[in-house]
């Protein structure tokens, strides 16, 4: 992980700086484009060239893996639905199958913790063990399982840009990983259980009060400084978290963007920040969850959402609608004219 980690970067200062004055003399008013002009700014930072090319194509990952803590009732959907989704995504039928074809971005599903039989899928099998154990009850991975689960994001985000991809997309999916992402968040924001957890799936008032006290309980069970950040994963998992974290990095290591979705995302996010300060210097904020956690996070991670859309799906659909903004963003940038190279007397 030190190998991966010295890799990452700073955000190129000499073609932002050259961005900035470019924006400058594009063909419209100063600041007019307003979050995008920023956002071309932080690409040419990230790619080191001013202007940068439009970053295509792009590929959103959908790493899965089951949780443990679903044993404790935080969720109402049976955990067998992790692998039905898998099977849902192989074929198409997902929301984020739907948004990825219509914004022209490649789509690949990673097993790397699921619970259920999903080994006849046509996905990646990098399976690290079959869910986490209880974080109510015990840690919810080892150390190596946390470092395996790191490698296998950091590993495809590798394999993903070497293939030819120059815009890497978080997706997730696991019954119960908002669980997870709310303790998480909570470890690396100092916030409490009770302003980090959201319903989910769609819990009731009731099940909500239970979950936010199984997160707390977790919390003070654990307490893992936020200067932990594997600590942090072995504590809460889970096994989708750490390889988004990884997925991060190794998108960082390479300099291309990073589209983040939502808290799943968001909590992963934490962690890559922990391990590599400058790696968050790669990541975009897709959207704003409806999960309070994610709002909390992305003001830790000094992210700012392209869109709120009341989204609260994952899967990485959030990711997949920012892409085109993100797009438009760079192409403005290099394909505007100039005062001086339209005749325009500015």
């Amino acid at each position: 992980m030190e190998e991966y980690l010295a890799r990452i970067a700073p955000a190129d200062e000499v073609a932002m700086r050259a961005a900035a004055e470019r924006q400058g003399q594009l063909t419209k008013p100063p600041g007019s484009l307003g979050v995008l002009e920023e956002l071309s700014i932080r690409v040419a930072g990230m790619t080191g060239v001013c202007p940068p090319a439009v970053p295509t194509p792009a590929v959103v990952t959908v790493f899965a893996a089951d949780h443990g803590v679903h044993a404790q009732g935080v969720s109402p959907w049976p955990q067998e639905v992790t692998a039905g989704m898998l099977a849902n995504f192989a074929a198409g039928g997902a929301a984020v199958n739907a948004f990825a074809a219509n914004n022209r971005v490649d789509v690949r599903v990673v097993d790397v913790g699921v619970a259920g039989p999903v080994e006849d899928l046509d996905i990646v099998h990098a399976k690290v063990r079959s869910g986490t154990r209880d974080l109510s009850v015990e840690p919810a991975l080892t150390y190596d399982e946390v470092c395996a689960a790191i490698t296998v994001g950091f590993d495809l985000a590798e394999t993903l840009v070497k293939d030819g991809y120059r815009c890497l997309l978080t997706g997730d999916m696991g019954i119960a990983n908002t669980t997870a992402s709310a303790a998480l968040i909570a470890t690396f924001t100092g916030s409490t259980a009770e302003v980090v957890t959201g319903r989910g799936t769609g819990i009731d008032d009731t099940t909500l009060a239970h979950k936010t006290a199984i997160v707390q309980s977790a919390l003070d069970r654990h307490a893992v400084p936020a200067s932990d950040p594997t600590g942090a994963l072995q504590a809460f998992g889970g096994l989708e978290h750490a390889a988004l974290a990884g997925y991060i990095l190794g998108g960082a290591a390479n300099r291309v963007p990073v589209i983040l979705d939502g808290v799943i995302a968001g909590a992963a996010a934490l962690v890559a920040q922990a391990l590599a300060p400058h790696a968050i210097e790669y990541c975009v904020a897709g959207h704003r969850s409806a999960e309070p956690g994610h709002a909390v996070a992305l003001k830790t991670l000094g992210l700012v959402p392209l869109v709120d859309l009341d989204l609260r799906l994952g899967e990485g659909t959030g990711a997949v609608l920012a892409y085109p903004i993100l797009a438009c963003a760079v192409r403005a940038l290099g394909e505007m004219a100039t005062f001086e190279s339209a005749g325009i007397d500015s």
